[in-house]
């Protein structure tokens, strides 16, 4: 059996057969034209849709190089439904060496489903919803911790829609699920709100590292065995540890200490951080609110008033699949 030929933007994929290029959002002041990059590998046989998207924020980089391996290596005659790569959602913000969009400074993961009559990071992010979410069966999100931080592993599987999301989460491979929480605005809502499952994976940050590389693939290859797109037996926990997510704010500026490390077990109380000034003095102590999981810790040493210096997950109990 062999699918039909794929569309999605302006691209057009036949049965096994690659495809690249770039559905166009507008065009930069010095006259290149911008847009959500994209890789696609048509199957021969049918199946789902699975998006992988990287690069939301511009300095997290391994999902980036996750979706170019993982796309390279998957051969189309073998291939059950079509897989999309999206190397890097937000290339203004990859050209910025940041987490924020050059041009409007704008946090494109806070901010989905976009406006088509905004600015540029609300027009791609409204593109996606407009030409990516009708053409896909299912989103995988891939993030690390970015240049200010490390993360745990960990997959989010929003709140609300567990049912949905839960069985692609599991298959993600990683201990820690954190139910995502009241923030609103990130690639999976709309994808989620269009009866589609979508997950946000997270590994590592603070720098590049093969192994967070390997990390996402092996997630993403796993959900694809989920998913009946590849062969091989799907490798799932006996049980998995639930977390919500507790983002603690700095009181005081100055040179930030790290007492723990992500993925570290506290009790309530546990010194996790200390913030000094330029003569060593302690200026604040951050602390566990309970006993829990330290998820994200920050990397970056400068810390100003209400910077986030730690993300402190509380445990809700297990998951079984």
């Amino acid at each position: 059996m062999t699918t039909t030929p794929y569309t999605i933007g302006p691209l057009s994929c036949a049965p096994g057969e690659r495809a690249e290029g770039l559905i166009p959002v507008g065009t930069s002041s010095y006259g290149v034209e911008l847009g959500i990059p994209l890789l696609v590998v048509n199957g021969t046989a049918p199946g789902p849709v699975l998006c992988v998207d990287a690069g939301v924020h511009g300095d997290e980089y391994d999902g980036q190089e996750t979706v170019r391996r993982i796309v390279a290596e998957t051969d189309p005659e073998s291939l059950r439904g079509t897989l999309v790569g999206i190397p890097c959602m937000n290339t203004a913000a990859f050209e910025a060496a940041s987490r924020v969009s050059g041009l409007d400074h704008a946090n494109l993961n806070r901010i989905f489903p976009g406006d088509a009559d905004g600015s540029f990071s609300l027009r791609l992010a409204a593109t996606f919803v407009a030409q990516v979410v009708p053409a896909i069966d299912a989103l995988i999100d891939l993030h690390t911790g970015g240049t200010y931080g490390e993360i745990a592993p960990l997959t989010i599987v929003q709140g609300g829609f567990e049912e949905l999301a839960m069985p692609i989460g599991l298959a993600a491979g990683h201990q820690l699920i954190w139910k995502g929480g009241k923030w609103g605005g990130t690639v999976r809502h709309p994808t989620l709100a269009a009866g589609k499952p979508a997950i946000t994976i997270e590994v590592g940050g603070a720098t590049y590292r093969e192994a967070h590389v390997e990390a996402h693939a092996d997630s993403v290859r796993n959900i694809m065995r989920q998913l009946g797109m590849i062969d091989g037996e799907v490798a799932l926990r006996e049980t998995y540890t639930e977390v919500s997510g507790t983002f603690a704010r700095a009181i005081a500026g100055g040179f930030f200490l790290d007492h723990v490390a992500p993925g570290d077990e506290c009790k309530a109380g546990d010194l996790l951080a200390t913030i000094v000034d330029h003569y060593g003095h302690t200026v604040e102590e951050v602390r566990a609110p309970q006993d829990g999981i330290v998820l994200w810790q920050r990397r970056i040493r400068t810390v100003r008033p209400g910077d986030e210096v730690v993300i402190f997950g509380q445990v809700h109990g297990e998951i079984r699949p």
